[in-house]
């Protein structure tokens, strides 16, 4: 119906479904190790947990990016929040799985809402349109919960804490390293780049260009704009491992980064006031409960 315009503002269910059984799928079938599977969520929990436009978006506001901003790079998008309904909705529905488990004793998991909510009826492929309260039923029929709060707190809510609740059900949690988990060691590998969001609070390219400062990051009080251009570190020849160095040597608590910057043809030397060291986000295991990623990432048949 071409005179009906589409709503959007449910895509949470459907990408943020997509996402995770991105995930769970790729562990499942041994496309991907759970080592790399908890390293990906490790950096999107990461992320979330400095993002700022946290503050004033709700993820399902995030649904109407496609249409508003048309994809578009912005200049802070920490601060006005992107796509965020797949990768949040991801760990939101991490949460749900996790407490269904937990209540049922792992007698029922999302695999039975996917089950019946995406099924549908054999043989037929027509469109199944659905609502707010069709997921809050069918989430109900697998384990009766108050699921319309659920889901208005996590995902139509402004001002959430990082969604880190199904990580912490499923016995870990958040932890930071000097060193990038396998999910970002292997981006940057790939990419060729240097990803310090949490610590100086910007990614720097292959070419020694910054993108993604982080809103009221360290780079962002140093005036550090996307597409500044980094040449030079303690007056030495950017490179990756160089500037890793620098924010290592400032953790003395007395070192400033000194970077020689380039943007629009203007030169500046400029000193970013941090001193707290490399950081990346990990998940680590919590006590000695049980591991419940190994029950949902333990495979339906033999592989």
């Amino acid at each position: 119906d071409f005179r009906t315009p589409m709503q959007d503002n449910l895509l949470w269910v459907y990408e943020g479904q997509t996402a995770f059984w991105d995930l769970v799928l790729a562990a499942r079938s041994g496309m991907q190790s759970k080592e790399m599977v908890l390293a990906e969520w490790a950096t999107h929990a990461g992320f979330y947990s400095i993002q700022p436009g946290r503050a004033w978006r709700s993820v399902e506001d995030t649904t109407l990016d496609p249409i508003i901003a048309a994809r578009k790079a912005r200049a802070f998008p920490s601060a006005t929040r992107t796509e965020d309904y797949y990768n949040e909705g991801s760990l939101m529905w991490l949460e749900a799985d996790m407490l269904i488990r937990r209540a049922t004793n792992h007698a029922k998991s999302l695999d039975d809402f996917a089950r019946a909510f995406f099924g549908g009826r054999e043989g037929d492929w027509g469109q199944s349109t659905y609502d707010f309260d069709d997921v809050v039923a069918a989430l109900n029929a697998v384990h009766p919960y108050d699921w319309a709060k659920f889901l208005h707190d996590r995902m139509q809510t402004s001002g959430r804490p990082a969604p880190t609740a199904g990580i912490e059900a499923a016995g870990y949690r958040l932890v930071w390293r000097t060193a990038p988990n396998a999910f970002d060691r292997d981006r940057m590998n790939h990419s060729k780049n240097s990803d310090l969001t949490h610590s100086l609070g910007l990614v720097i390219d292959k070419d020694g260009v910054a993108g993604s400062i982080v809103w009221d990051g360290p780079a962002f009080r140093a005036d550090i704009v996307n597409g500044t251009r980094i040449l030079a570190v303690d007056g030495v020849s950017y490179s990756r491992e160089r500037i890793e160095a620098a924010i290592r040597a400032a953790a003395d608590g007395r070192t400033p980064v000194r970077l020689l910057v380039e943007r629009g043809g203007r030169y500046r030397t400029v000193e970013i006031a941090y001193h707290s060291g490399l950081r990346w986000p990990h998940l680590e295991k919590a006590g000695e409960g049980p591991d419940w990623f190994d029950r949902l990432f333990t495979a339906k048949r033999p592989i």
